[in-house]
């Protein structure tokens, strides 16, 4: 196995549980892949603006209660003319329903637009959704009656911090899978930083079968070649990042052209209440900002308020601490700058066609798996991490039960 990210780890972890030997070579010292945390002066401070979704199919896969996962409230906050607006499910905040059939989000029908939507994406069975017509994001929602006001203020921002492109140009097919996590789950940190989600599936393995600071320099069939030599394998899965797996597997199509900047503030104190994510305006550079200790209050040594700010485009801090401070309803004298990190290759684009479940049997005991295969997204990671498992185990036991879902 190449690559200690979730799709590598979710499928040697499978493998591993049927009984197979299975090695892991990782060029950096820490599984989890894009998926990681560092600490910057205590504070807790994941590579970008992450979030997990305990809507995902693959949660299952995670033990939940073990992360301690402190959780955003659905919905998000949005200022339009200097005041702030909450747009929130009213399934878990009755007493917000006021407020969100009276934010400026567009006529009455328009924001029940959105709400038949949302339940046609949460509760419509997968393969229905995945019959009906492909179009742009945008094309889609603006068909189902999603007017402007609505699109403009609350969608675009709210699925340019997730699919990391405010062209609304991504698949209507992945935003529709999207939404259906949003609407069965609920988004939430670990107390430990996003990283805990990888080295929960690497402590899964034996010590000595994850091997950090290896890089792989060259795969065949059956033959992986590094710096300190060359091994053999019935078997040889590369689940890299898209830039790596196309260098190893010049046939295999991938990239990951989306990347963001995220920019980390301490305050004081919370403005807010409740843990929301702050929308960003129609124009401008940030796409969202939030207060994630309000939501995992263990990201914080002693208190404080870390805001975590994201943008498309690679900004300074200076750039954007005005707008930031504007979102929060603060002066930009009050934002202590901790850190900003920016994610070349943060994901993969899902523009359609969407090509769902891409092959990962290349044949001649050479796999592939990664968010490339599936969907850009930890689901999509975890998702193709599990079939290259079962399609390794159908080679090399094809008499044996193969791996569950």
């Amino acid at each position: 196995m190449i690559g200690a990210g979730l799709a590598g780890l979710s499928a040697a972890t499978r493998l591993a549980g049927a009984g197979v030997d299975v090695h892991v070579l990782e060029a950096s010292g820490t599984p989890g892949g894009r998926v990681a945390t560092e600490h910057v002066d205590g504070f807790v401070v994941d590579r970008g603006f992450q979030v997990f979704n305990t809507g995902y199919p693959r949660a299952a896969d995670l033990d939940l209660a073990a992360l301690d996962l402190g959780f955003f409230e659905r919905g998000a906050a949005l200022r339009v003319d200097g005041r702030v607006h909450q747009f929130v499910d009213p399934r878990r905040r009755p007493t917000g329903l006021v407020g969100t059939v009276r934010a400026p989000l567009g006529s009455p029908r328009e924001k029940a637009a959105l709400a038949a939507y949302a339940l046609r994406a949460g509760y419509a069975p997968v393969a229905r959704l995945l019959r009906a017509p492909e179009t742009t994001a945008e094309a889609a929602l603006r068909s189902a009656g999603v007017g402007d006001a609505t699109l403009e203020r609350f969608v675009r921002p709210f699925l340019a911090g997730v699919v990391l492109e405010d062209e609304l140009a991504t698949s209507s097919r992945y935003v529709d899978l999207l939404w259906r996590s949003f609407v069965r789950g609920s988004t939430g940190l670990p107390a430990a930083g996003m990283r805990a989600i990888g080295e929960q599936l690497a402590g899964r393995l034996p010590p000595e079968r994850l091997h950090l600071r290896t890089a792989v320099r060259a795969v065949g069939p059956g033959s992986v070649t590094t710096d300190d030599g060359r091994w053999t394998a019935g078997a040889v899965v590369v689940a890299t990042d898209p830039a790596t797996a196309t260098a190893l597997l010049p046939g295999v199509d991938a990239a990951a052209p989306r990347e963001v900047t995220t920019h980390l503030h301490v305050l004081p104190r919370s403005p807010w209440p409740s843990p929301l994510l702050v929308l960003g305006q129609p124009g401008g550079r940030v796409v969202n900002t939030a207060v994630v200790s309000d939501a995992q209050p263990r990201y914080s040594p002693d208190g404080r308020a870390l805001v975590s700010s994201s943008t498309l485009e690679r900004t300074r801090e200076a750039d954007v601490r005005e707008e930031i401070a504007a979102a929060h309803g603060i002066s930009p004298g009050d934002l202590e700058h901790l850190t900003s990190v920016t994610v070349p290759g943060a994901q993969p684009a899902a523009l359609p066609p969407l090509h769902l479940r891409r092959p990962v049997d290349l044949g001649d005991g050479l796999y592939v798996c990664g968010d490339h295969r599936d969907t850009p997204s930890i689901q999509g990671a975890m998702a193709s991490g599990a079939r290259a498992a079962r399609a390794v185990l159908r080679a090399l036991r094809p008499s044996e039960v193969s791996l569950p879902a």
